[in-house]
């Protein structure tokens, strides 16, 4: 089971994830609605402060051409975006798009992420996931008020290849809580080993 500590806006927040085992560290940007967005010098700082062999992903809710070449120029391991992006030729990172109940699946990307929470910590659409993992043609990554109390069972019932956490490992928007860090990340590994 891999896991996403995402809406990282600290570096302490990210180094801490990734000690206690996160996969990827996500951080949020030119998106102003989102408390959790960050500059993209932060973002860089960010990605610079976590181990080598961790995933760094830039997630953009942007529409603009010129914005997304700036966080591709921060050369993360991946972008997760939400607009439907067309590339003439291959970005030179993993694409993963976002998709919600009622979108078709794309196939045209390195992976899909459900999330219809974007953040808000609603909760995924359990038959949607369900049926998004058995039908995808890519890896399918699970996010939508996930918590450390909850991740297991979401585990079991949907069987993703990834999840993804934000608002569940938080004490405030952007402040991420290191035992519930440290929480999440346990559960999904006894899942994963149990």
């Amino acid at each position: 089971m891999r896991i996403k500590c995402c809406g990282i806006t600290r570096v302490r927040d990210a180094q801490h994830a990734d000690r206690m085992g996160a996969d990827a560290i996500g951080v949020v940007l030119f998106s102003s609605a989102s408390p959790r967005s960050v500059t993209v010098e932060r973002a860089r700082e960010i990605f610079c402060a976590v181990s080598p062999f961790t995933a760094t992903v830039a997630v953009t809710h942007t529409r603009s051409d010129e914005e997304l070449a700036r966080i591709l120029a921060l050369r993360p391991t991946a972008i997760q975006i939400f607009h439907p992006f067309v590339f003439a030729e291959p970005p030179g990172v993993k694409v993963i798009r976002a998709v919600k109940p009622g979108d078709p699946l794309p196939d045209d990307c390195d992976a899909i992420v459900i999330d219809d929470s974007k953040g808000s910590g609603q909760l995924y659409d359990g038959s949607f996931a369900r049926d998004a993992v058995q039908r995808s043609k890519v890896p399918v990554i699970l996010a939508g008020g996930l918590t450390p109390e909850n991740v297991g069972t979401a585990i079991r019932l949907v069987h993703p290849y990834a999840v993804d956490v934000a608002t569940g490992i938080e004490q405030s928007p952007g402040i991420k809580d290191s035992e519930k860090i440290r929480a999440f990340i346990a559960a999904c590994r006894e899942e994963q080993d149990g």
